[in-house]
């Protein structure tokens, strides 16, 4: 089992590649200054960037987790991220809900 990791900072690697999949490290807008919609944009264009580096693309996802600060930006981040989501990944979860989570895991070898 060969890990690629790319793009290595001190602390961290932006793509780390292991078993033909693709790890991104956190990604945050280009301008901390702007709104939601603009700042969640930029966001994704940094990971569609960064997953044609690696060798991938938006339509091979497999998961995504996104964070809000505040959840009264969910419905302007959410029809950014429908916008720019290839057809039939999952939307995310309904702003009534309490609790999500995500998880990923290696199969038992």
């Amino acid at each position: 089992m060969t890990i690629e990791r790319l793009e290595t900072k001190t602390r961290m690697s932006r793509i780390v590649k292991h078993n033909n999949t693709v790890y991104l490290c956190g990604q945050v807008c280009a301008d901390a200054s702007q709104s939601i919609t603009e700042q969640t944009q930029t966001m994704l264009d940094k990971v569609e960037a960064l997953l044609l580096e690696a060798g991938s693309s938006k339509k091979h996802l497999l998961s995504a987790t996104i964070y809000l600060k505040t959840m009264a930006d969910f419905a302007a981040m959410n029809t950014v991220w429908d916008a720019w989501v290839p057809e039939g990944f999952a939307a995310m979860a309904r702003d009534v809900l309490l609790v999500e989570i995500s998880v990923v895991a290696a199969l038992i070898q």
